[in-house]
């Protein structure tokens, strides 16, 4: 281990060695991201649709907010928000939240296996401000909605099953998901300055019809031992979930979350930090927090939505910042992946791989009119590393 890793580690861990590798294999508390130069090198010039990209990969549109989706019939909805890809016979398919507020819901296209666009269609209506969500094993989309005492809505990305709301996976400000098939749980945040980071134990896996919330109880360190307490009423009402449990850890505006290898990630917005939970362990620390960066400008602001990729990189999207997706490698590299000019007043939102790996999908909420009604949803394809 660098010297370096190991003095962030005692900064950050307190009074525990740090004798773990990576951020992600390490057994002790690793040390928070650096900056350095990550695997795909620098960014380039502005390609024709105003991203930096490195040398390799390009990129192009695939849906504007009120606009037909190429080759269908179907407008895009405003505000893209959270997304997830699904293998679909030989192609795939892309879905994304709308973050509207009242009537968002969800969209999807369907591509082919050549990655040419083959349709689009809504998957859920009616609902509010639907921001992030998140991919089930049995292949159902989660959207959630950002509202108080919001729902979580299971839909269907091919269109064909009505969507159904889950309320057993309890009522709070929703923002993200994430399938845990190992323990057999749903991992959720909760976008309040106070919020927390929940779990929910289906009675059955598979059926989200019915089982226990529970919510993670931690100090007030930055890194250390949690356990899980039930939600006694996670309806929500009068008392709010996040204040029902005493002991339980408050996170400034959870935001993204993903699951991968034992371990889940989760970002806070409030103060630039992304946050990994040990699962085999029971223990937490920081993978990132921009306050910690030793040395230049820390490239990931406006922490946001999250996912990864088979190699274990882990690329996080910006709200604001100067519009990135910055990618975490295993060796503890934050450096940025792409960057969107000319959209300052947007934010990216629901980066998601296809199933190969080789094409990645995210939307400019906001696109270039700074507005709702002018989000844009993108495709950059390229050598991606396995």
């Amino acid at each position: 281990m660098e010297r370096r890793t190991f003095l962030r580690a005692t900064v950050v861990g307190g009074a525990s060695a740090a004798f773990g590798g990576s951020l992600w294999h390490g057994a002790a508390y690793a040390a928070p991201a650096q900056p350095g130069t990550g695997p795909y090198g620098a960014l380039g010039s502005p390609d024709a649709n105003g991203i930096r990209l490195p040398a390799g990969f390009s990129s192009r549109v695939i849906a504007r907010s009120g606009q037909t989706v190429s080759g269908t019939s179907y407008a895009w909805h405003s505000a893209p928000d959270g997304g997830a890809c699904y293998a679909d016979g030989t192609g795939w398919i892309y879905v994304s939240n709308s973050e509207i507020n009242p009537s968002g819901g969800a969209s999807a296209v369907k591509f082919s296996s050549a990655g040419a666009i083959t349709g689009a269609y809504r998957i859920l209506s009616g609902t509010r401000q639907n921001c992030a969500g998140g991919r089930t094993p049995w292949n159902t989309w989660l959207s959630c909605e950002e509202v108080d005492r919001g729902f979580v809505y299971e839909t269907d990305p091919w269109g064909v099953n009505a969507a159904v709301q889950r309320p057993a996976m309890g009522r709070f400000k929703h923002e993200a998901a994430a399938a845990d098939p190992v323990r057999k749980v749903i991992y959720l945040t909760e976008d309040e300055t106070n919020g927390r980071f929940y779990r929910f134990v289906p009675t059955t896996w598979g059926d989200l019809s019915s089982g226990t919330l529970q919510v993670l109880v931690a100090g007030t360190a930055t890194s250390g031992s949690y356990t899980w307490t039930t939600i006694p009423d996670p309806d929500g009402s009068p008392t709010t979930t996040r204040t029902q449990v005493s002991g339980s850890k408050s996170f400034n505006g959870g935001e993204g979350c993903h699951y991968a290898d034992d371990k889940v990630w989760f970002t806070t917005k409030g103060d630039n930090r992304v946050w990994q939970l040990n699962l085999t362990s029971s223990t937490y620390e920081l993978a990132y927090d921009d306050s910690l960066v030793t040395s230049g400008t820390a490239p990931l602001t406006g922490v946001d939505n999250v996912t990864g990729s088979s190699s274990g990189d882990l690329y996080v999207a910006e709200d604001g910042g100067n519009m990135e997706i910055c990618l975490i490698t295993p060796d503890d590299v934050v450096a940025p992946f792409l960057r969107i000019d000319g959209q300052s007043s947007s934010e990216i939102t629901g980066p998601a791989f296809s199933p190969d790996g080789t094409r990645l999908y995210f939307s400019s909420q906001r696109g270039t009119t700074g507005s709702s009604s002018g989000g844009i949803t993108y495709e950059v394809t390229g050598p991606f590393r396995a």
